[in-house]
């Protein structure tokens, strides 16, 4: 046993940007709750990146992960440190600069995807157990965004020390992918959709209008440059109205912020519906929904999701399934589902029935507006159905339209109140509409358990920013920093999730794609039926 310790080491991803911070031999990971009889014996370590466990045994998987082992953990992905000591009845929730006063017989890890781990020192050494568990303790908060994993993972991987690019990715990982940073993904997507009467904008290039904004976005081809930066100081955190879709019948469907001059409201929203109706063929009328007045704050979708994540992960079978299912109705997840599909809904029928453009309005349109606007995108697009489409729409409506994931997903964990699972609510929307038409999605299941587990791996632009200009100044202090030439990039080209080359070979990959497939033969894909009336409550012109 003890030659398997000296022998064995982690697999890291390259000794010079992954290191090993600290370890335990003769530890035991339990598998089974009522009984030791399946735990396995190995050594556990903390690296920079995750925490790893190394085993003589190991389990069957049905996808073999290229930066993660069986028994890995993404620090990422850790939401609370626990130690136990049995001896003195203590147990402590470790931080970031929390000391410990006492040698831990056990830690449990209890993950964000609903994993907890734990793990049993009753074999080793005091001092080295208590060492790794401060260890994972302090590496799982980093106190600064250029100190998550990614800045090291790809300064390193795809830049020599010269400064030269190295190793290229495919953004779209084999599937071109549009990432609409540049204003040519933008223009496809009008043509796509026949928006013509719509152009794509470049007044926020360098970011000098919006810091949240993309330097390309799509305005009404009759609202002048010159009117837009005028109207943008108008708007919270000057986020002017963006296009999002246009339905085939020229209905548009924007999004927006709130307007925070009140004795502006009226002028700026007669000009900005005008401008709106005259890109409608029809002329038809502008709607607006106040996304804020109808839908649950993040804060309450916080909630719910702890609360979830407590019925999901705590022996939840040991009680009768009537009582679970109570518990699971209480904790209010599957309502907010529930509320968000059906507003969706609401608004395919006032863009398909009505024939009416929807402006969804937001007091910051950087949460609640990402997942009503693409699932309206998933119900009425059957591109949006697509592998491709859909990655797109996520590119589109949530990394490039400054979807906060930096402090949603907490990944510094120094704001709670600010941490809100909002793209998971979104997938298991989607997920929802998958289950009811399982032939009009080209992806399955598998695919959106590993998009939701990649938020938990740092590596990714996709899920490490708040928006592009953070992500670009970012990355350019941190090159500045390592004395690393960026040439013309101007910013480290951190690999979006779309690189699934990154995680997994081609053979895994094929367990994204669905063989009910049936393309475009499934136009709309409606949560139930399309209801002939809406609330008027919730409707303005």
């Amino acid at each position: 046993t003890k030659s398997f310790f000296k022998r064995n080491s982690p697999e890291l991803l390259h000794k010079s940007w992954e290191i090993v911070v600290n370890e335990a031999n003769f530890v035991r990971k339990c598998i089974g709750a009522d009984s030791s009889q399946d735990d396995l014996w190995g050594k556990l370590i903390c690296t920079n990146f995750k925490v790893s466990f190394i085993t003589h045994d190991s389990l069957p998987q049905q996808c073999t992960h290229r930066l993660l082992g069986e028994h890995d953990i993404p620090l990422a992905c850790v939401e609370q440190v626990v130690t136990v000591n049995d001896a003195k009845g203590k147990q402590k929730i470790l931080g970031c600069n929390k000391k410990l006063k006492f040698n831990p017989t056990e830690l449990i890890l209890y993950c964000k995807d609903f994993r907890i781990a734990r793990f049993r020192f009753d074999e080793a050494g005091p001092e080295s157990a208590k060492k790794v568990c401060l260890a994972i303790a302090h590496y799982s908060h980093p106190a600064d965004t250029q100190l998550l994993f990614g800045f090291e993972y790809v300064g390193t991987r795809f830049y020599s020390s010269s400064g030269n690019k190295v190793n290229g990715v495919d953004p779209g990982g084999g599937l071109q992918t549009p990432l609409f940073d540049c204003s040519s993904d933008w223009d496809r997507e009008i043509k796509r959709t026949g928006a013509s009467e719509w152009r794509v904008c470049s007044i926020n290039e360098d970011y000098l209008v919006s810091p949240s904004l993309p330097e390309f976005f799509v305005v009404p081809s009759s609202l002048a440059d010159q009117d837009l930066k005028q109207y943008a100081c108008y708007f919270n955190s000057q986020r002017i109205p963006l296009w999002c879709w246009n339905h085939s019948n020229g209905s548009a469907l924007v999004r927006m912020s709130s307007i925070t001059e009140p004795q502006q409201q009226r002028k700026l929203d007669q000009r900005i519906c005008s401008a709106i109706i005259k890109s409608h063929p029809l002329r038809s009328d502008v709607l607006k929904t106040d996304l804020d007045k109808i839908l649950p704050n993040i804060q309450e979708i916080q909630t719910a999701l702890v609360k979830l994540r407590q019925i999901c992960v705590i022996d939840p079978f040991e009680e009768s399934e009537e009582k679970w299912l109570s518990s699971m109705e209480s904790s209010r997840w599957m309502e907010y589902v529930r509320a968000f599909l059906k507003h969706a809904v609401e608004v395919i029928y006032m863009l398909e029935g009505k024939q009416a453009s929807v402006i969804l309005q937001e007091e910051e349109d950087r949460d609640l507006s990402c997942v009503i606007s693409s699932l309206v995108q998933v119900m009425c697009d059957p591109h949006c159905r697509s592998l491709a489409g859909f990655q797109g729409l996520v590119q589109k409506e949530w990394v490039m339209a400054g979807h906060r994931f930096l402090d949603r997903c907490n990944h510094l964990k120094k704001n709670d109140k600010e941490e809100s699972p909002l793209f998971l609510l979104f997938l298991n929307c989607v997920w929802q509409l998958m289950e009811q038409y399982p032939a009009a999605f080209e992806f399955t299941e598998m695919y959106l358990i590993m998009l939701s587990d990649s938020m938990w791996v740092p590596v990714f632009s996709t899920f490490l920013f708040n928006c592009p200009r953070q992500r670009a100044e970012h990355s350019r202090d941190f090159a500045l920093s390592k004395s690393i030439s960026l040439g013309k990039d101007q910013s480290l080209r951190f690999p979006p999730v779309w690189d699934w080359s990154q995680q997994f070979s081609l053979k895994d990959q094929a367990l994204f794609n669905n063989p009910l497939y049936v393309g475009k033969s499934a136009p709309c894909v409606h949560n139930g039926t399309v209801p002939t009336t809406c609330s008027q409550a919730n409707w303005t012109c």
